[in-house]
This record gives C-alpha cells, structure tokens and sequence, in this order.
C-alpha cells in the first residue's frame, strides 16, 4: 500500500480498527525497546556489578535530554506531516520530511560536540560519584560519538508512522532490538568489554535501521520520498516543527531535570545503591509505560490527520479508546509490580542490599500507576492537534509543579522514602489537574470547532 491509500485511510477506516493498525506496531516495538533495556541493565548487573548499574542509572539524564532535541525535531516533524498529509498538501509533506533530515544531522552534530567537551563536569553535575564516573563516562563516549545516527533514526522512524508505514517503524525497531541484544550477548558477555560494550552494541544497531530507513525513503515511487530540492532549512517549516516539537522537548528536558535531581537525592538520602534500585524501579516501570508511549505514537496520525480534516468526532473516538486500553495496561503493570517486586528485582541484580532497596523502590514508584495513563494520553492529544501551550503545561504539572518540589521536602520528614513517595504524590496531583482541561476543552470544541 502507498502513502496515497494509507493517508486515505486515516479519515475513512473505522476508527477502532485504525487505532490497532497503528499502534500495535507501535507497541510490538516499544515493547521490545524496553524489553532490551531490561536485558541490557540486567546483563550490566549481573556481568558487571552493582556500581555499574548504578553508573548507569546516572546516564538517564543524558539519554533523556537527547531524546529531547530528538523529539523536538522528529516528534514535530511527523505531526506536521499528518496534518498536512490529512489537508492534501503533499509537497509540503515532502519538503518537511527533506527538513527532518537536515535538522537531525545538525542538532545530533551539536549536541554531541557540546556533550564531549564537557563530560565529565555534566555527569557529576548529574549525581556520578567516585565509584559511579567511570562506568557512567565509559558508556556516554560511545553513545554520544554516535549520537547523530540516534537522532536522526528516531526521527526516520516518527515519519514512518506519519506517512502511513506503521509496520515499517515497527520493524526497524524490532530489528534495533534484536541485533542489540545479539551484540550485547557477545560484547558484554563474551569478549568481556564492559558497559562500553552495550554502548556499542545501541549505536552499531541503530546504524544498521537506519541505512534501512533511508533505503525506503529513497524509493521514488512513494509519495514521501528523499529527492533534490527538500532539504534546504525553510524558516516557516522549522518553525512549525518546532511549536510542535517544544511540548516533547520540554517534557523530555523536564524528565532530564527530574532525573538529576532524583539521582542527587537519592545519593544523599541512601548512597549509590539507592541509585541502582532507582535504575531498576524506572526500567520495570517503562515496560509497561512502552505501551503507553506505543498507543500514543499509533494515536499521533489518526488524531493529527482528522484534525486537520475536521472530522472531530473520529478524533475523539481515537482519544477514549486510547485512553481505556492504556489505563488498562497500566493496571497489569501495577498488579505485578504489588505482588511479585522481589522477583522482578532479581533480573537484574544478586546484591542483597540492592534486592531489597529495588524492591520496596518498585513499589513505591507504581503505587499509582494506571492514573498516568490518562495524564499521558491526554498531553499527547493536545500536542497532536497542535495545542502547543496546553501541552507544555500538562508536560511540566507533574514533574516540575508536582515531583521536584514535594521529592524535596518529603524527605526532610521521612528520609530516602520521602524521595520515594514523591513520585506517586506527584502522579496523583497531575492526573487530577488534567482532566478539567480536557473537559474545558471539550466543552470549546463542541461550541466553536477548533
């Protein structure tokens, strides 16, 4: 099927199904992600050693603030695509893919530069300790020298999706998954070389999807396809890929913040072990949370594309159906983190101190679990339609407003389980804000359109 029937498809199908043939790709693939992260930390845990876990936990961040510019670019990008994709307007559509490409390669060259130069002060900055840096330094040189191939590979894949190759995201991720996991086994495993080694494993995967991105993208006969005369940087394109980007980057940038500071507090309040069961707690957590994320990135199209055709009640068809199948895989999420938490502890670690801090971490952090659905779903529609400012609100409540204030002063009160708390507490106060905005909205689109 060519981009011309899949775009069709978007305000035609029966939404349901629509829902499904997007984002299960989008799950399968997200899923796999988080399930190679999981093999990955569980093979540094155990191969490595427990400070080397915990080294990686103080990565986050960096992985975190790339991701950012990364979505600021891919995530924008596709979401113009969609909408331009639902008006008709194919040249715009292709000229904006010519300027994904050329913005990845510019902010992936930047970051990377600005990042080596100053390694070492950023990662104390982010909680690294004496024991933690060299683990932690070792695994971000490889990481970031391939960063430009990162960037633009996530940003291949949001166009995919965008241009009506769900299937195609899917596989290229599902490959990434694959060969890192394979490249893993024999670099971290068998010749030995470390936690440079699942670095190496990340880029050298994600290199080899990429040339296949860019093999499809180069086939003429669709209707988005990589030619002469698209990748020049037109000022009104950037800009409408950046007021769209900016809500993911912000929430990217805000976790990246969070992360920093959660690392620091845990290192006051309970040492680098407190770190690792933290690394541990967030890598249980998004495997369920990839599910959210896939059903986000299967919605991001339909929603974009009958907005921009105003066919609004297919929009809020995909936007209740999205939120029910997302609250209720968080649930599943939530009932095996509360009854099977030592277990899934020990994936990744035989230490017996780290044991029993993961698993009261992984507790405490999914307390609350299946609310973020909603909190998640509802940011992602509001970015999707091109409601900028309410989507950088809802991106910033619940970690900036909510988490960084109360993972402050709890634990003046109750030490290393205050920082804990922090995070269900923060959940809890950020779903409860969103859904009047969501009702507020409603209420405008059924009396003025958009």
């Amino acid at each position: 099927m060519d981009n011309m029937q899949a775009a069709l498809e978007l305000g035609q199908k029966p939404v349901g199904r629509l829902l499904w043939q997007y984002a299960l790709p989008a799950i399968v693939a997200m899923t796999a992600s988080s399930l190679y992260n999981i093999i990955d930390r569980a093979f540094i845990g155990q191969v490595v050693g427990p400070e080397a876990i915990a080294g990686l936990g103080i990565t986050f961040p960096f992985m975190n603030l790339s991701a950012a510019f990364g979505a600021a670019v891919g995530v924008g990008a596709s979401t113009c695509i969609s909408v331009k994709l639902g008006q008709k307007d194919y040249k715009t559509a292709e000229n904006l893919l010519g300027n994904t490409v050329t913005l990845n390669l510019i902010v992936g060259f930047l970051f990377m530069v600005v990042c080596l130069l100053f390694l070492n002060p950023i990662l104390r900055f982010f909680g690294a300790s004496d024991a933690t840096l060299p683990y932690a330094r070792e695994f971000m040189i490889v990481i970031l020298l391939g960063n430009m191939v990162t960037h633009m590979y996530f940003g291949m894949n949001a166009v995919l999706r965008a241009a009506g190759k769900p299937r195609h995201a899917m596989y290229a991720t599902l490959f990434t998954v694959g060969m890192n996991i394979l490249l893993v086994i024999a670099f971290v495993w068998w010749f030995r070389w470390g936690i440079r080694g699942a670095a190496l494993a990340t880029v050298t995967s994600q290199s080899l999807a990429l040339c296949w991105q860019m093999w499809i993208f180069s086939d003429q006969r669709e209707l988005l396809h990589l030619k002469r005369g698209i990748y020049k940087l037109k000022a009104n394109l950037v800009r409408n890929i950046i007021a769209i980007g900016i809500s993911p980057f912000l929430m990217n940038v805000t976790s990246c913040v969070i992360v920093i500071f959660m690392n620091n507090q845990f290192v006051r309040y309970g040492g680098d072990m407190a770190v690792g069961a933290y690394s541990i707690a967030n890598s249980m957590a998004m495997v369920f949370f990839m599910f959210v994320m896939g059903m986000n990135q299967g919605m991001q199209p339909i929603v974009g594309y009958n907005y921009g055709a105003e066919k609004f009640d297919r929009m809020l068809r995909c936007l209740w159906q999205t939120i029910a199948v997302a609250t209720s895989i968080l649930l599943v999420g939530w009932a095996l983190a509360m009854l099977f938490p030592m277990q899934i502890a020990r994936i990744f670690t035989t230490d017996e101190t780290l044991l029993q801090l993961s698993a009261r971490g992984i507790r405490l952090d999914m307390l609350v679990f299946p609310i973020i659905a909603s909190q998640a779903v509802i940011t992602n529609f509001f970015q999707c339609i091109g409601k900028v400012k309410i989507s950088i609100f809802l991106s910033l409540t619940r970690q900036l407003l909510m988490l960084l204030p109360l993972a402050y002063l709890l634990p003046l009160w109750m030490d290393l389980d205050g920082v804990w708390y922090s995070m269900p507490a923060s959940d809890f106060g950020s779903f409860a804000m969103t859904l009047p905005i969501l009702w507020w909205y409603l209420r405008k689109l059924r009396t003025y359109g958009k």
